[in-house]
C-alpha cells in the first residue's frame, strides 16, 4: 500500500487569459521510507505537487490519497490536526522562531503531538547530536549559520516521528559545505529513522543523493528514475 497516492490532479490558478496550469494530470505514488527528489524547473508545480501532499491546497479535480485518507473530504480542522501528526514540512523561509532556542524550536511539534516535556528534550537532545549541532542547543536562531539554521529547521520538522516530511528547495540559500552536510543530515534520516522524504530542488547533488527521481515540466511527470 502506497503512503501517498496522487492520481489525475489537476490544478489550474486564475482563469481566462491569465491561468497558470501548475499540475495538468499528474498520476505519481510516493511508497513509506522513499527519499524523493522532485527535479524541474522553476513553474514546473513542484511546490503546487508539495502544498497538494501536504493539504495546505487542493486539486481542481484528480485526488490525494495520504495514509488511505482523501485529503479534499477533511474539514479544515480534520486537515490540521492531520499535517500536525504525519507531516513534517521545512520552507524556504525556515519559520524558526526567534525568541526560542535551537533545542525548544525542535521542541515544538512534539509539545503539539503530547510529548512529555522529558521525552521532548531527550529526543531534540538526541537529534543535535545527529546533526553535530549538540553545543548549538541553546543557541537563538540569530547566532546560527544559515546551514545550521537550515539543519535545526530539519530536525524540527523530523522530531515528531511524522510519516512524512516535505522540504522546499533546501539548499538553496547554502554553500556548498553547509549543502552538503545538510544533504548527508537527510540521507542519515531517510535511513536511520526510515522517514519519507520528498524534496522539491534544482540541485543535483540532492536529485543525485535521492533514491528516485520525478522530474517535472509544465506540470506534468516527464520522467520518474529509481536509482
Amino acid at each position: 500500500m502506497s503512503l501517498i497516492n496522487i492520481h489525475k490532479v489537476f490544478k489550474t490558478y486564475g482563469s481566462g487569459h491569465a491561468a497558470t496550469h501548475a499540475l495538468r494530470g499528474i498520476d505519481l505514488s510516493i511508497e513509506a521510507g522513499e527519499f524523493v527528489a522532485l527535479s524541474g524547473s522553476s513553474g514546473s508545480g513542484k511546490t503546487t505537487l508539495l502544498n497538494l501532499a501536504a493539504g495546505f491546497d487542493f486539486a481542481d479535480s484528480g485526488s490525494v490519497v495520504f495514509l488511505e485518507r482523501e485529503l479534499s473530504s477533511l474539514t479544515e480542522k480534520q486537515r490540521a490536526l492531520f499535517r500536525r501528526k504525519h507531516v513534517g514540512f521545512v520552507f524556504q523561509m525556515l519559520n524558526l522562531l526567534p525568541t526560542m532556542t535551537a533545542l525548544e524550536n525542535i521542541q515544538i511539534p512534539m509539545a503539539l503531538n503530547s510529548f512529555s516535556r522529558l521525552d521532548q528534550k531527550a529526543r531534540g537532545l538526541g537529534l543535535l547530536e545527529i546533526a553535530g549541532l549538540s553545543d548549538r542547543a541553546n543557541s537563538f536562531p540569530k547566532e546560527l549559520s544559515g546551514g545550521e539554521q537550515q539543519r535545526v529547521a530539519a530536525l524540527r520538522a523530523v522530531a515528531h516521528s511524522p510519516d512524512l516530511i516535505l522540504l522546499d528547495e533546501p539548499t538553496s540559500c547554502l554553500d556548498t559545505e553547509n549543502a552538503k552536510v545538510l544533504l548527508e543530515l537527510l540521507s542519515n534520516l531517510n535511513k536511520e529513522v526510515g522517514v519519507t522524504l520528498i524534496i522539491s530542488t534544482h540541485d543535483e547533488r540532492i536529485a543525485n543523493l535521492a533514491q528516485r527521481r520525478v522530474i517535472l515540466r509544465d506540470g506534468k511527470v516527464a520522467g520518474d528514475v529509481s536509482e
